[in-house]
């Protein structure tokens, strides 16, 4: 890749750390959208050995081109997030990779496609990852940022995508007991 085209692809990725997410930090200010990736793909490096059979340097690269087309569209919460909505960021997205050279534009194109068809080992970790960091955002940020429907979604938001393996079935599992005891520590605080 020569030298403008990487500069150009790296300024279009720079939108995501000034695209902020609906979550908030433990600081209580908005997490951005590269936070979000970057420890997604934290979590995918940290979980090597739980899949020893998986390439998780695949995963690790889902977690960090995932949400690239939130570069054109900003970021939408999921429970707000509708199919159009989706549709629009993919035209977006899918024009951009391929104004990429070769072969990063094929690799792109390749990831997006596994990630969607949720058939590999590797989607499905990058996919059950993905929701249970928003789990663990919110169950570190303020209770003060949650909205009402946060309280129930963040009890059950990413079980279904966890299912497939034991571990992050247990994870997601003790992500939810920790959801329920802040809400309960939030009640005995004046």
């Amino acid at each position: 890749m020569d030298v403008q085209t990487f500069l150009q692809v790296m300024h279009t990725a720079e939108r995501l750390k000034d695209t902020v997410r609906h979550s908030y930090t433990s600081g209580g200010r908005r997490e951005s959208v590269a936070e979000h990736s970057w420890r997604l793909a934290l979590m995918a490096y940290f979980l090597q050995d739980e899949f020893p059979d998986a390439d998780m340097n695949k995963v690790m690269e889902m977690c960090l081109v995932h949400d690239l087309g939130e570069c054109f569209t900003g970021d939408i919460p999921a429970f707000l997030k509708t199919n159009g909505d989706e549709g629009r960021e993919e035209q977006l997205l899918m024009a951009w990779v391929r104004s990429l050279p070769e072969p990063y534009a094929a690799r792109l194109r390749e990831l997006y496609g596994e990630m969607a068809a949720l058939a590999t080992q590797e989607a499905k970790i990058y996919k059950a990852l993905d929701k249970m960091e928003a789990v663990l955002q919110h169950n570190e940020a303020p209770l003060s940022t949650w909205i009402p429907r946060e309280y129930e979604l963040n009890k059950s938001y990413g079980f279904d995508q966890a299912a497939f393996s034991p571990y992050l079935a247990a994870l997601r599992e003790q992500m939810r007991l920790d959801t329920e005891h802040k809400i309960e520590e939030s009640k005995k605080s004046p």
